[in-house]
């Protein structure tokens, strides 16, 4: 679009923008109005015997491989165990069948399995005490687990770990709607707890695009992200309180409902983020915000990532308490979500730009917002901040929006090899890792770059037609130093798991490490709670 001089002209311009009408064909799901998107990944996993009975190498693809030894002081199941459980559960939640266990004992993406022979299902949180307690006895090594969505590694075994799934403990305990607390178990799945709050007039702080299949107990053990951080903030500061059972079976009741609490430590935090590695959560008290009943969502194209920068500190100026989501994706992923997803069409087909983004508002008066919206637009669009844009008019429009920006990881597996990494970084050198890493592939890989610029957290990924240890051996560790040295996180908000355990260090100094290693020996000092997870193995041999 050509630079516009005029006012009025720009309003002309405006307003032809505002009403293009889209014929995009979306392929999100929605529920009660909001989005529900359910991608689909096959990455490639690779799991090799050594030929030692005790010893796996992980080849993760994204990540160098990675050797990880059984600990020698863990017991192996016998019947006694079983007979045990089955006393304590009853036969039905105890799970030995060949065919469950073999998809509990492989995460989504089929990158990560691990041998398993037993699957529990509690439904108290006395059975899970009761179950900790005689693992903890007889050093049975356990991992918890949700709706096994994690992208890490971290909710399936490694080797025969006892596997305890929180399914079935999925009860809402209360809601009040005067606070909008809401204290429910565990095993509750996060689209449940949105479809209940909505009717309720109240929405979940948390939006996932696995929301149809993750709980929310695995939700705060992985203090899982979003689209919604940038207006609500991370799980740190929306769960009150919670319930959680240690290693040998006592319960830590800090199920809390109090904005204010400032009794001695609070330890809620330490479970929050810890991947099931110090305790498991059993229950969840969280702040839920009222439903606002105006939603706007506006696509923009941007010539530079100097333009979406700027473009986002105007937003957090001039949109306020109005702005929800802020997300961008460069002209890569755009290219290769119109060239692989069926359906999908650019919003703004006159021409390819470099960057785009998109802007979510989200507020209680709809002509007030819709208003504050257009003169941001307006304004931005006179100061060269964006060539291009698109307000959605209806729910397709919008769907349609939200279709291009989360299905960029359904596309770039269809493109064929992808080596992924999610990282915050400082904005205004977020996309500068992105430029490096092209500079140092050249034509091995495509470089793209997406992710929430709001919240700094950049998800670069490499496609190439086929893995290939030359483009990892230029990938890795060049991205994990790059990162380190401009004190970024290696893991924006997918954890650490199995495949970033031993790469904490580039973004925890080694006495921090030591004192997480402490705390871990303290809470859980026979190393049962999913082992070879979140902490570097050198620290748990």
């Amino acid at each position: 679009m050509e630079k516009l001089r005029a006012t009025s002209s720009l309003r002309r311009s405006l307003k032809s923008i505002l009403n293009r009408q889209l014929s995009s064909v979306s392929e999100i799901r929605y529920l009660n109005g909001k989005r529900s998107c359910q991608p689909t990944f096959n990455l490639i996993r690779d799991h090799k015997n050594l030929g030692e009975a005790n010893s796996i190498r992980y080849r993760c693809f994204s990540s160098v491989s990675t050797v990880v030894q059984r600990n020698p002081s863990f017991s192996t199941l016998n019947p006694d165990d079983i007979s045990y459980f089955k006393q304590l559960l009853g036969e039905k939640s105890v799970i030995q069948d060949e065919d469950r266990l073999e998809t509990v004992n492989t995460d989504w993406m089929h990158k990560y399995k691990g041998s398993s022979k037993l699957l529990l299902q509690p439904r108290t949180t006395e059975e899970v005490a009761q179950i900790l307690k005689y693992c903890n006895s007889r050093r049975l090594a356990v991992v918890p687990q949700g709706g096994n969505t994690g992208l890490v590694g971290g909710s399936v075994p490694v080797f025969d770990e006892v596997i305890v799934n929180l399914g079935s403990m999925n009860n809402i305990i209360s809601f009040d709607k005067v606070s909008g607390i809401l204290v429910c178990e565990a095993g509750c799945i996060l689209e449940n707890l949105i479809s209940f709050l909505d009717n309720q007039g109240f929405i979940m702080p948390l939006d996932l695009g696995a929301k149809g299949s993750c709980q929310i107990g695995g939700n705060v053990s992985t203090n899982a992200g979003g689209l919604r951080l940038v207006r609500y903030g991370s799980l740190h500061g929306n769960v009150l309180g919670l319930e959680a059972v240690l290693a040998n079976g006592d319960v830590l009741d800090m199920l809390g409902t109090l904005r204010k609490d400032n009794t001695g430590y609070d330890l809620k935090h330490l479970f929050i983020g810890s991947e099931g590695s110090l305790g498991i959560v059993t229950k969840v008290s969280i702040l839920t915000p009222p439903k606002l009943s105006s939603e706007n969502i506006a696509f923009l194209a941007c010539r530079d990532y100097s333009s979406c920068q700027k473009l986002l500190m105007e937003a957090k100026r001039k949109l306020g308490e109005v702005l929800s989501a802020f997300e961008f994706l460069d002209i890569q992923a755009m290219d290769l979500v119109l060239n692989h997803l069926d359906g999908v069409r650019n919003p703004l087909p006159a021409t390819m730009h470099n960057f785009y983004v998109l802007i979510e508002t989200t507020g209680s008066d709809e002509s007030y917002d819709r208003e504050k919206l257009e003169a941001f637009l307006l304004s931005s669009m006179e100061g060269g901040l964006i060539s291009d844009g698109v307000i959605a008019q209806d729910i397709n429009q919008a769907s349609s929006f939200w279709r291009i920006r989360e299905g960029v990881p359904e596309a770039l597996m269809k493109a064929g090899a992808v080596y992924k990494y999610d990282l915050s970084l400082p904005v205004e050198k977020l996309y500068d890792l992105v430029n490096d890493m092209r500079t140092r592939l050249g034509d091995l890989a495509r470089v793209i770059g997406y992710g929430h610029l709001g919240d700094g957290n950049l998800h670069l990924n490499v496609s190439a037609a086929q893995y290939d240890d030359k483009i990892l051996e230029q990938i890795e560790p060049y991205v994990y130093e790059w990162t380190s040295k401009h004190r970024g996180s290696i893991s924006a908000e997918h954890g650490l798991g199995l495949m970033k355990a031993n790469k904490i260090y580039y973004s925890k100094s080694p006495e921090t490490v030591k004192t997480m290693g402490s705390i871990k020996k303290l809470l859980d000092p026979n190393g049962i709670l999913n082992p070879y997870k979140v902490l570097p193995h050198s620290l748990n041999s």
